[in-house]
C-alpha cells in the first residue's frame, strides 16, 4: 500500500541529481501508463457496447468510489477528505468539475460506441490547443507568436471539417472544451489527487445510484457474468489513469507531460482507422493535418521555452 500512497501524495523536492533522475524515470512511466490506458480505453467500451452509456458512466462513477474509498481508509487518509468538507469553496468547484467530467465521460462512452473514434481522438489532439486558448480568454494570459500559430492552425482545421460535414464536429469540441474546462477549474480546488477523485465521484454517486435503482440498472446481471465483471472493473479503469497522470504532474516538467499527452489520441486515432475501420475521409485527413502541424508547432515552442527557463 505505500507504493500506491507514493502515487497521491506530494513528492519532496531533492537536489540530488540521481534523485531527481529516478524521480523523472518514475514520471515518465506513470505518464505513459495513464496515457496507454486513456488510448486503449476504446477497447474496454466496445467490450461493453451492450450496455447503455449512461448505465455504463453510472457504474464507472459507483465503482470508482468504492476503490477510492477503499484506498483513502487503507491509507487512512481521512482528514484531508474531512477538511475539503468544510470548505464550502472547494466544494462548489469540486461540483462543478464533477459535472464537467461527468459529462466528459458520457459523451465518450456514446462516440466510442457509436463508431466515433475518430472523433474522439480529433477531440483529444485538439484539447491542449483549447487549454491554451482558455488560457488567454479565463486567465487573461498573453500567447507567444507559436501558439497563437498553432491555435489558429487548429481552428482552420475545425473550420474545414465543419464547412466539409456541413455542421461543426461537436463531439470532438465538446470533449476538448469539457476536458479543458474540468482542468482549468479542478487547479483552483486546494486538494490532492486522491481527496479530489474521491470528492468528484461521491458528489456524482447518488445521481449514479439513483438512475441505476429506477432507469437503467437492467444489465448488470443480466447479460453474463463477463459484462458484471467488466462493469466492476470500470472503477479501476477509471481511478487508475487519474491517479498516475497527477502523479506524473508531481514528476516530470510541463513541457515533458504535454509531449505525453499526444500519445492517448494517436493510439485511439490508430484504433479508429485499422481496427474499427471508420471511415478517413479527405476532409478528415486535411483537418488532422493542419492539427497535427499546429501541435508540433505547440510542442517544439513549449519545449524550448522550458529549455530556456
Amino acid at each position: 500500500m505505500s507504493n500506491i500512497a507514493d502515487l497521491v501524495r506530494p513528492i519532496p523536492e531533492q537536489a540530488d541529481p540521481k534523485g531527481l533522475r529516478s524521480r523523472g524515470a518514475a514520471g515518465v512511466a506513470l505518464g505513459l501508463g495513464a496515457y496507454f490506458t486513456w488510448g486503449f480505453l476504446p477497447l474496454y467500451l466496445k467490450a461493453v457496447a451492450s450496455v447503455p452509456a449512461v448505465e455504463v458512466l453510472a457504474h464507472r462513477v459507483i465503482w470508482s468510489l468504492l476503490l477510492l474509498a477503499l484506498l483513502v481508509a487503507a491509507m487512512r487518509r481521512w482528514k484531508p477528505l474531512i477538511a475539503l468538507a468544510r470548505d464550502p469553496r472547494t466544494l462548489l468547484l469540486l461540483g462543478l468539475t464533477s459535472l464537467l467530467i461527468g459529462v466528459n465521460w458520457l459523451i465518450y462512452i456514446w462516440a466510442v460506441n457509436s463508431s466515433h473514434v475518430l472523433e474522439t481522438s480529433l477531440g483529444y489532439f485538439i484539447n491542449p490547443l483549447v487549454n491554451v486558448a482558455l488560457g488567454v480568454i479565463v486567465l487573461r494570459e498573453r500567447l507567444r507568436k507559436a501558439q497563437i500559430g498553432a491555435v489558429s492552425l487548429a481552428a482552420l482545421g475545425v473550420a474545414i471539417l465543419a464547412v466539409a460535414q456541413g455542421s461543426l464536429p461537436w463531439i470532438s469540441l465538446a470533449l476538448a472544451f469539457s476536458f479543458s474546462l474540468y482542468g482549468l477549474i479542478r487547479k483552483m480546488a486546494p486538494a490532492d489527487p486522491l481527496t479530489g477523485l474521491l470528492a468528484e465521484t461521491a458528489l456524482l454517486a447518488p445521481i449514479a445510484l439513483i438512475y441505476l435503482a429506477t432507469i437503467g440498472g437492467g444489465s448488470f446481471g443480466e447479460q453474463g457474468l463477463s459484462i458484471d465483471v467488466l462493469l466492476i472493473l470500470s472503477g479501476l479503469v477509471t481511478a487508475a489513469p487519474l491517479l498516475m497522470f497527477a502523479a506524473a504532474g508531481k514528476r516530470l516538467r510541463y513541457a515533458t507531460l504535454g509531449l505525453l499527452q499526444y500519445i492517448a489520441p494517436t493510439i485511439q486515432f490508430l484504433l479508429a482507422v485499422l481496427l474499427f475501420k471508420e471511415a478517413l475521409g479527405t476532409a478528415h485527413i486535411v483537418t488532422f493535418a493542419f492539427i497535427w502541424i499546429g501541435l508540433a508547432i505547440y510542442a517544439a515552442d513549449a519545449v524550448r521555452t522550458a529549455r530556456r527557463a
